[in-house]
C-alpha cells in the first residue's frame, strides 16, 4: 500500500509520516508534492500548520492542488488541522477562499465567548480536549466518545450542513472538530500528537475501505 503525505511546505510532515509508518509498517509512506505520486497512492493525507492564506498559496505553488482535489473524490483522504480547514468554502483568516469541496466557513474563535465571570480562555486553543463523536464512523473504531485529542488552532470549521459533522468539541463555543463525507475524513485536532487514541485513528484510516 502507498500512502501519500502531501508536502506543500506547511505541514507537520515528519510527525505525521512517522506515525503512519508506526501503525502501517508494511505500507510505503511517501512525503511528496508530486501530482503523479499523490494520484498513484492508495491513500492521501493532507496535514497543515500555520496560516490558511499561506497554506492555500503554497498548495497552489507546489503543483499539488489539482491532485489533492482529485484525491478527495477518488480515494481514502484524511485532512488534518489546516488540511481540514482548506476543504471548506472560505476562511476568515486573511479572507481566504478554500477549495470549496465542503460547504461552510472557517471562522475565528469569537473572543467575547472566550470570557466569562470566572475565566478567560486563551486563543489559540492549545492542548488536550474531549472529542464527542456525533455519529458512528469507521475511523472511530476502538475510540470512545469523549476521548481527548491534542489541538492547536485559532480557527475552526463551521459546516453549512450538520450532516457533515462527525465529532464536536467545546472550547468557549461548541465547534465541529471532525467531518466526514464519502471517502473524506478530516479532523481539526492532531492525531499524530494524540498518543494512543491518535495512533488508533490513523490505524483505522489505513484499514478504511469507504
Amino acid at each position: 500500500m502507498k500512502i501519500a503525505v502531501v508536502d506543500y511546505g506547511m505541514g507537520n510532515l515528519r510527525s505525521v509520516s512517522k506515525a503512519l509508518e508506526h501503525v502501517a509498517p508494511e505500507a510505503e509512506v511517501q512525503v511528496t508534492a508530486q501530482p503523479e505520486a499523490i494520484l498513484g497512492a492508495e491513500r492521501v493525507v493532507v496535514p497543515g500548520q500555520g496560516a490558511m492564506p499561506d497554506c492555500m498559496r503554497q498548495l497552489a505553488a507546489s503543483g499539488a492542488r489539482d491532485a489533492v482535489v482529485e484525491a478527495t473524490r477518488t480515494k481514502p483522504f484524511l485532512g488534518i488541522c489546516v488540511g481540514m480547514q482548506m476543504l471548506f468554502d472560505h476562511g476568515a483568516e486573511g479572507d481566504t477562499p478554500g477549495l470549496g469541496l465542503l460547504r461552510g466557513d472557517v471562522p475565528h474563535f469569537p473572543l467575547e465567548e472566550m470570557r466569562s465571570a470566572d475565566r478567560v480562555l486563551k486563543v489559540p486553543h492549545m492542548g488536550w480536549n474531549e472529542v464527542e463523536q456525533a455519529r458512528p464512523h469507521a475511523l472511530w473504531r476502538g475510540i470512545d466518545s469523549g476521548t481527548r485529542f491534542y489541538f492547536v488552532h485559532s480557527y475552526y470549521p463551521a459546516p453549512a450542513d450538520e450532516a457533515l459533522i462527525a465529532a464536536r468539541c467545546s472550547y468557549g463555543v461548541t465547534f465541529a472538530c471532525a467531518v466526514a463525507q464519502g471517502n473524506v475524513f478530516a479532523v481539526q485536532f492532531h492525531p499524530e500528537k494524540s498518543q494512543a487514541a491518535g495512533l488508533q485513528l490513523l490505524r483505522n484510516f489505513v484499514d478504511w475501505r469507504p
